[in-house]
């Protein structure tokens, strides 16, 4: 996926370190100063050459009105800009930029238009690949099963249980796309509360990896029907140290997060590879460190600051096993959420082969409001 309209921004500094020496109040009462200036001098000049006033007065006029076009033309032209820009964004046309060589007021106006046009530009390039992605996703499971049930309301099949586990591995792919677009509504509302508790480390993350053995055997099972392929060659190895840690957070939102990231992990390891799920003591009180650590191709680090944004399909998305999916690109934007909701951090590590993702839980000093 090539980058997006967000990912094309640079960071804008804050020009003259927020002072604005010609600033349109400055501009403006420059403009009378010197008016003044121009009369009373030329006022002095006619006393002391006995020229008449009515002269004086017309060439005070003049000037006073040729300066104050010229500062009126610099302060309404880039108003007709921003205007003409403006409409153009009420149209749907994001790629329009005001000029930013000003240093007063309507410079900052014009900094503060191209920040809105780069956020819209963004949403309407995201909402692009939500339909895209979302359509693309449905379109296979939806395709399978009326063509299952086709061949059986045609005869051309019974409905035997291979056939019939063929459907039901349609609708599972339609079940897990409809349960990642509700946990993408659910973060983008804000709706979902955390319910912290105390719990043991290991017989909890080892639940976790039972769980998921479990579907990928299932999935297996359902796949072996239809003639496709899923991971269940990959080793997953569980180490805690202590065995007794404990921790403090939501368990429901933190299998979220060591769920999808196994679930990444599995995908791009290679034939028969492992997956280490690591867990130690953090700084603070019941405070968590994880590591979920693959023997895949890795991820280069000019993608490092990309790999947790949402329908991200690009090279870090690609399965490294036979008959993997990329998925939504949804995944590792849930875990992301899942652990900025307890104040935690999430991001990729060096590792010396594949991908190490480290993710810290506060734990219960730092519980956020």
């Amino acid at each position: 996926m090539s980058d997006g309209p967000a990912a094309r921004r640079s960071p804008r500094r804050e020009p003259w370190g927020g002072v604005r020496p010609f600033s349109v109040k400055t501009k403006l009462g420059a403009l009378v100063v010197i008016s003044v200036l121009i009369t009373t001098g030329l006022s002095m000049i006619a006393v002391q050459t006995k020229t008449e006033l009515r002269f004086i007065m017309v060439f005070s006029m003049i000037a006073t009105l040729l300066i104050t076009q010229f500062v009126a033309h610099s302060l309404t032209a880039p108003l007709d800009e921003m205007n003409t820009v403006a409409r153009s964004i009420s149209q749907g046309d994001y790629t329009r930029r005001v000029r930013e060589n000003r240093r007063d007021e309507l410079g900052g106006l014009a900094q503060t238009i191209n920040r809105m046009a780069d956020e819209l530009e963004a949403q309407d390039h995201q909402r692009k690949e939500l339909v895209a992605n979302v359509s693309h996703e449905l379109r296979t499971p939806i395709a399978g099963l009326r063509a299952v049930l086709e061949n059986i309301v045609d005869g051309v099949t019974e409905a035997d249980p291979e056939t019939m586990r063929t459907a039901l591995k349609q609708t599972e792919r339609l079940g897990r796309l409809v349960e990642t677009l509700l946990d993408l509504s659910r973060l983008d509302n804000g709706v979902v509360p955390l319910k912290r508790r105390r719990f043991e480390v290991w017989p909890y993350l080892s639940g976790v990896l039972k769980e998921a053995n479990m579907v990928a055997s299932a999935r297996a099972g359902i796949a072996s029907g239809s003639g496709s392929h899923t991971r269940t060659d990959v080793h997953l190895h569980l180490d805690v140290s202590p065995p007794e840690l404990t921790a403090h957070a939501d368990p429901e939102r933190i299998h979220q997060v060591v769920a999808n990231l196994i679930d990444n992990a599995v995908k791009h390891s290679p034939p028969h590879g492992r997956v280490t799920v690591r867990a130690r003591r953090g700084t603070l009180p019941e405070s968590l460190e994880l590591e979920v650590l693959d023997e895949g191709p890795g991820i280069p680090r000019s993608e490092w600051h990309r790999v947790f944004e949402r329908f991200n399909r690009g090279a870090v998305s690609r399965p490294h096993g036979p008959g993997s999916d990329g998925g939504t690109g949804l995944g590792l934007a849930i875990a992301r959420w899942a652990v900025d909701l307890h104040g935690g951090r999430i991001g990729v590590a060096e590792s010396e082969r594949g991908c190490r993702i480290q993710v810290t839980l506060p734990g219960l000093d730092s519980v956020p409001s």
